[in-house]
């Protein structure tokens, strides 16, 4: 494959003007971005998904500026094409703005990425607008948005009546005036979802949003099929490496246990002479 162009926000705004997918994936790790790097895919979200699919916790908010960074700047060694953001943790932006465009600054300045996301609508604009203003590029997300869950009732589909749309509608075009340069829709009506992006001059990207987005993102996880304590409606998986990745891992403990591995084509030999000397000190 031709080698592709570094991916920017001026390229991400060409393309929803040329009416070009953008696509979307999360990764979390050194290997996991150079596949999505080479596989040619325009973003990725180091998002604090990880929380979930690398560490195990049952939600998102677990997740800590530090562990963030740490993943973020893996990501940042492994890919060179894709343009770089990331989700800035539950509690790292909440508290005041100040703190919110230091954690901001970090992502950039310490871990390599080229922008960050964070949650929230009409309430978090005064945010955004102060870490755009230190010239750190952001991404929206409304919708459903994991780190307010509970406040939301759970995950649930939001924008389901005129009322709620209209306000989804309202919170996109505030974050797009406050400066966000793109913005993710989660769990909206396909219609509203479309509505909402026809509206705006930034790309959206959806996530159970339907095809009427300017682009879609999925966790990479949910992709291969390597996460199966749930799967959301809107996840389509590409591939199911989870059963072969553990007939592998099996296989090998089958071998070790039997004595079948490792064997003379996975090991090393010393001269003869050299193995007597070191067995025997050079006596006959």
């Amino acid at each position: 494959m031709a080698e592709l162009s570094k991916i920017t926000t001026l390229t991400l705004k060409q393309k929803k003007e040329q009416g070009q997918p953008i696509t979307v994936l999360t990764a979390y790790d050194y290997p996991g971005a150079q596949l999505v790097d080479e596989a040619g895919i325009d973003i990725i979200l180091v998002g604090d998904s990880l929380a979930m699919t690398v560490l195990g916790h049952p939600n998102t908010v677990s997740v800590t500026m530090d562990e963030m960074l740490h993943h973020c700047k893996a990501v940042a060694r492994g890919a060179s094409r894709a343009f770089l953001v990331g989700d800035m943790p539950f509690m790292s932006y909440q508290i005041n703005r100040d703190e919110a465009v230091r954690n901001a600054g970090r992502f950039i300045q310490e871990a390599g990425m080229e922008a960050v996301k964070l949650e929230g609508g009409r309430e978090v604009l005064s945010t955004v607008q102060a870490i755009v203003q230190a010239g750190i590029p952001v991404m929206g997300h409304i919708g459903l948005t994991p780190q307010s869950a509970t406040k939301l009732g759970g995950y649930k589909v939001q924008g389901k009546t005129a009322q709620a749309a209209r306000q989804l509608l309202d919170d996109a075009l505030a974050l797009q005036q406050a400066g966000c340069f793109s913005i993710v829709l989660e769990a909206v009506p396909a219609p509203v979802a479309q509505a909402i992006s026809q509206q705006l001059t930034i790309p959206t990207i959806g996530i159970g949003a339907g095809p009427g987005c300017d682009g879609q993102v999925l966790v990479f996880h949910d992709v291969l099929g390597l996460f199966d304590r749930f799967t959301p409606k809107f996840v389509k998986q590409y591939g199911q490496l989870r059963q072969p990745i553990l007939d592998a891992l099996t296989a090998y403990r089958q071998e070790v246990e039997a004595g079948l591995f490792p064997t003379e084509a996975h090991s090393f030999a010393i001269d003869e002479e050299e193995l007597e000397i070191f067995l025997y000190g050079g006596q006959a």
